[in-house]
């Protein structure tokens, strides 16, 4: 296959004050409110935030698979120089699975139960690439071998519920791979997974990244997964970014009480014992709705740092280093220790 691409200067996706709202009789969620950020090329960017704080929504609206009552208000998502928002729904229908794949939560509803998994692989190539039924078969068996499926051969003509979870997931990555794309999302690749097939699966698409260089956006709750294996890491609250930056930056020199807390919340052996606490510390209260989102930063409500400023400006972005940026009225004290 020949999959020479040109060079790019600067971001291979850049996102521009994306807002992506959802309508109901209740009211106007915003889902996204103003989110810019981009990927590299051959990067692994970590998007992270508790459920509900818009991460899956951007992936989708990169891929303008939003629906209704679903709308991407505003903004640009530039690939390659060129604005997905603005292009015809054919040339888009051309780089999803193509140039841009996607990884999604839930591997048995992502794939067609009556439908042999072979055939949902070939498909994309056969597609994309112009391949023949017999290529796209081959072409399947290979992907399968790359991602470790044993007997791919036998394996091609398996239904989806014939397949462990562990096995479905390898499927699903397999068949976003399978055109060598520039960007994979990654949307909770891991979930439901038991812990060694978890390992097995982030060491899987690791070794695919680095074969294929592929600029991947992993989206998780999973801060430990993060600190692994991101370049970047982007942190969401309520639909907003609120940090981002390098992950030594981020992880090191946290600068949002909000990654704090979330830093604060994930078990380290032994940290427990050092802090003289007896049990893990926990984040009060819950995300605001999106139909009634406070005054001021939206972290307010459940910041332990929160002063009257806070419950009246949004904050501005404050900026750390050319990498680091986080929007906080008092990120300098939360980097003094104070």
């Amino acid at each position: 296959m020949n999959d020479a691409r040109p060079q790019i200067d600067g971001p291979l996706v850049d996102i521009e004050d994306l807002t992506t709202c959802f309508y109901s009789m209740d009211g106007v969620a915003k889902a996204v409110d103003g989110v810019s950020f981009g990927v590299n090329p051959k990067e692994v960017l970590g998007l992270v935030g508790e459920s509900g704080c818009g991460k899956s929504v951007t992936a989708l609206s990169i891929l303008r698979l939003i629906r209704e009552p679903g709308r991407i208000e505003s903004g640009r998502i530039l690939f390659k120089d060129r604005d997905l928002l603005k292009l015809p729904a054919k040339e888009m229908r051309a780089l999803r699975g193509d140039r841009i794949s996607m990884i999604f939560q839930e591997p048995m509803t992502s794939l067609n139960p009556v439908h042999r998994i072979g055939k949902q692989i070939s498909e994309v190539t056969i597609k994309h690439r112009g391949y023949s039924k017999q290529e796209g078969l081959n072409q399947a068996i290979e992907i399968l071998r790359r991602v470790k499926i044993p007997s791919p051969e036998k394996r091609v003509y398996d239904y989806p519920h014939q397949l462990s979870g562990g096995m479905r997931q390898r499927v699903m990555i397999a068949m976003a791979l399978s055109c060598r794309p520039d960007l994979l999302i990654a949307d909770e690749p891991t979930t439901a997974l038991d812990v060694t097939i978890q390992a097995q699966i982030v060491e899987l698409i690791l070794k695919l990244q680095e074969d294929f260089q592929t600029a991947i956006m992993l989206i998780t709750h999973d801060l430990g997964l993060i600190s692994k294996i991101a370049h970047r890491i982007v942190v969401m609250y309520a639909g907003r970014v609120v940090e981002m930056g390098l992950a030594a930056e981020i992880f090191k020199e946290t600068a949002h009480p909000y990654t704090y807390c979330l830093l604060q919340s994930v078990p380290v052996i032994g940290r427990r014992t050092r802090e003289k606490r007896t049990r893990l510390r926990e984040i009060v209260g819950t995300i605001p709705s999106l139909l009634e989102l406070p005054r001021g930063c939206l972290f307010h409500l459940r910041c332990p740092n929160a002063q009257e400023i806070c419950r009246e400006e949004s904050p501005p972005a404050y900026t750390l280093s050319d990498s680091h940026q986080a929007w906080c009225h008092f990120t300098d004290k939360l980097q003094n220790g104070n």
